[in-house]
């Protein structure tokens, strides 16, 4: 099945940094990089918050303000932009990185198909394209364009967020993205015709959709719309599960479940593989706890049946087969486990117990249960049958990850996708019945992943703590002296970082430099013990995590500090903020982007609130207390000499508000930090990542890496010198 319930992706997803539109690819030494800059000045207002008999001052409050609204922020804004891109505008390479990251990048690339009845829907891109092209394939029928998001706006930032097929496949209901934000509006198009059936949702956010089986609506989840010029700060409250049929106005949905006495909980629901039962999701935070209530739609009326009460546990619902609703469930097995429970009630059975590795997909597919493991950051994939018997496994192409195996029960036919750091996304048939895989789609790329050697090394944290990080470079880059180095990392929210194809990251790695990614604790990769290990009040561990993985590098004699540098998005965002502030001395430069700089305000905005159960409450002293500790915002060393720093967000982003980063660039901007450059660039047009158009992406790509080639010593590489 189509899972609707991973859009709800406990709203805080691993970011990509923030695309770009400035047309700077000036390649000459311009007189801003070498001159000392004059940052615009950021006022302050008289704003103190006593917190648990504690005052904290928050002078650039005003700053929160969204940038649509406020005169002054735009205002801000702009100055701050103006610095910005005269500053990148004067970098060396910046026109060669350029060049070459949109050579590398045009290729035609595939995402995962989906099967519905005669129909294959896929995705394509021919090389350059800002979005991702719709197919369809009727049988045997040459593919053609379904949809085009390119045609939806100029700009191209109008995205194809996700498309679902109606179980037969004739119509096709998909969401569209503007601007990066989380709102989706929904469509429905006849699949034959290519027609507009004049069908439109609104307000939908954090949700997938569900086709009732025979085809005449499907389930989704909304919130309220919201007031007028708060639509992309306000507090995302009343989720609520309705039905859409088809041709009727959305004034005439159906709720079919809400808890208005729980204005926090969200919903996730799920017609059965059967299409007899409703199965919901209810979910509170980012914690992967949820309760499960389930509903008859075999008669008329059903009362909803709560059947996991408690948010104790992750259980989520797989398929039905076999007389039985099959759940991953992490309840009793930290790293995960199936179980079943009859449709008719009963007890439940466990149907496969918890392994070495830790459980992170399932589906069933052709009869067969299909689970996907992870083992020290790594692909596994196993076979089982219905009752749990061992039935093989899955051949992988390599050591990397693995996504995919959708498709009902019943189907014989599968397709998964196969990627590393120097692979990139092939995507295979695989044949239930014989077992028998081919390549569907296969990229053909301008590089040759045989140049690149990727590395898994272990290494240890302050606390003694065994953590695993992946090196990327060339294999012909001489490793007895020091090279730049780029380390990112994440750490939080059950995110695992496993190997994963960047044609940025590669480009990086091409020009010479090396790319490390370390798996830090508050990720997934070990299950749910490394997740504790990194949330609440054991963040400071993934700092220590951070920190330890680029002194590993050092001591090791892959770089200097004078040519390391760091980077990561969202959480990762916080995570460089936070490291930058307690290890000045240790890197070069730094990337937070999008990131969560105030952490005693986070709660205050979209939907911050489900933040709590990785962060803690600043309403609760011992949260405040860890929070106030490492809040990028609150921390910033005045008169410590701060590596260079630029920082990246964008105005319609409404998971991270970019008030964070204005705030902290101001405060970072007004201390004594050292005479490297602190500036931040801000993308119109874009949010927290998703959606955003290809030449957004390269141009602030283009930015970046210029950015860190100037501050690490990086001479880097091209075509010519080769």
């Amino acid at each position: 099945m189509m899972n609707p319930r991973m859009f709800f992706g406990a709203a805080f997803l691993l970011a990509a940094a923030c695309g770009g539109d400035a047309d700077v690819d000036n390649d000459a030494a311009g007189a801003a990089a070498g001159a000392t800059l004059q940052y615009p000045e950021t006022v302050t207002v008289e704003q103190i918050d006593t917190y648990h008999g504690r005052d904290v001052a928050d002078p650039y409050r005003w700053l929160e303000d969204d940038v649509r609204e406020s005169e002054a922020v735009a205002q801000w804004v702009a100055a701050q932009n103006d610095v910005t891109f005269e500053y990148l505008r004067g970098l060396d390479h910046r026109g060669a990185i350029k060049t070459q990251l949109s050579r590398l990048w045009d290729y035609e690339k595939f995402l995962l198909p989906v099967q519905k009845g005669d129909y294959t829907f896929f995705r394509r891109n021919d090389g350059l394209q800002n979005q991702y092209v719709l197919y369809v394939q009727k049988g045997d029928e040459a593919p053609r364009v379904l949809l085009d998001p390119n045609e939806w706006s100029e700009d191209g930032a109008t995205a194809l967020a996700a498309y679902y097929p109606s179980p037969d496949g004739r119509l096709l209901a998909y969401m569209i993205q503007d601007g990066g934000s989380d709102w989706r509006t929904v469509k429905i198009i006849d699949v034959d015709s290519g027609a507009d059936l004049g069908d439109s949702i609104e307000w939908v956010k954090f949700s997938g959709l569900d086709w009732a089986r025979d085809g005449s609506g499907f389930y989704y989840a909304r919130y309220p719309e919201p007031e007028e010029g708060e639509e992309f700060q306000s507090l995302n409250v009343n989720h609520a599960v309705n039905f859409h049929r088809i041709g009727n106005d959305q004034a005439a949905d159906e709720q079919v479940y809400a808890r208005p006495d729980q204005p926090e909980h969200g919903f996730a629901a799920e017609v059965s593989s059967t299409g007899e039962t409703l199965v919901i999701t209810v979910w509170k935070g980012t914690d992967e706890k949820y309760e499960v209530v389930t509903i008859d739609l075999s008669g008329a009326d059903a009362e909803p049946f709560t059947l996991v009460e408690g948010f104790h546990s992750d259980y989520s619902y797989i398929a039905t087969a076999d007389g039985k609703h099959y759940f991953r469930t992490d309840d009793d097995a930290p790293k995960g486990r199936i179980v079943a429970i009859p449709v008719e009630r009963g007890p439940w059975a466990e149907i496969t117990p918890e392994a070495e590795g830790v459980l992170t997909g399932v589906n069933i597919v052709g009869g067969k249960i299909v689970a996907e493991y992870m083992e020290d950051v790594k692909s596994v994939v196993r076979l089982y049958d219905l009752d749990g018997t061992d039935a093989g496994t899955v051949d992988l192409p390599g050591l990397g990850s693995v996504a995919g195996f959708g498709g009902e029960p019943e189907d014989a036919v599968t397709f998964y996708n196969f990627e590393s750091y120097n692979q990139p996304d092939t995507i295979y048939r695989l044949d239930m019945t014989t077992g028998e895989q081919s390549v569907f789609k296969q990229p053909e790329t301008a590089f040759n992943p045989d140049d690149y050697l990727v590395e898994q090394v272990f290494y240890q944290s302050k606390d003694g703590t065994r953590v695993p990080m992946f090196i990327t470079r060339r294999k012909d880059l001489d490793m007895s002296e020091p090279h730049p180095t780029l380390l990112y990392g994440y750490g939080g929210f059950n995110v695992s970082l496993t190997p994963g194809f960047s044609i940025t990251r590669l480009q990086w790695v091409d020009m010479g430099g090396v790319y490390a990614v370390a798996n830090l604790r508050g990720g997934g990769e070990y299950g749910k013990a490394w997740h504790n290990a990194g949330r609440l009040q054991n963040k400071q561990n993934v700092f220590d995590d951070f920190i330890a993985a680029g002194e590993h590098l050092i001591d090791n004699g892959v770089t200097t500090p004078d040519q390391l540098a760091i980077f990561g998005g969202s959480n990762g965002g916080l995570l460089v903020g936070a490291v930058v502030n307690q290890r000045p001395d240790l890197f070069a430069a730094a990337i937070p982007a999008v990131g969560v700089m105030d952490m005693l305000r986070f709660n205050q905005f979209t939907a911050g609130r489900f933040w709590v159960d990785d962060y803690g409450d600043p309403a609760n002293e011992g949260d405040f207390e860890t929070l106030l500790a490492y809040s990028p915002y609150h921390n910033i060393q005045d008169g410590a000499d701060y590596p260079a720093i630029l920082i990246t967000t964008a105005d319609t982003d409404d998971r991270v508000v970019p008030g964070h980063s204005f705030k902290y660039a101001a405060a970072l901007q007004a201390a004594d930090a050292g005479d490297e450059p602190h500036l931040i660039r801000i993308e119109t047009r874009a949010g927290h990542g998703s959606g955003k158009p290809t030449d957004k992406i390269i141009e602030e790509y283009a930015d970046m890496w210029a950015f860190l080639v100037n501050h690490t010593g990086l001479a880097p590489r091209f075509d010519q010198d080769a």
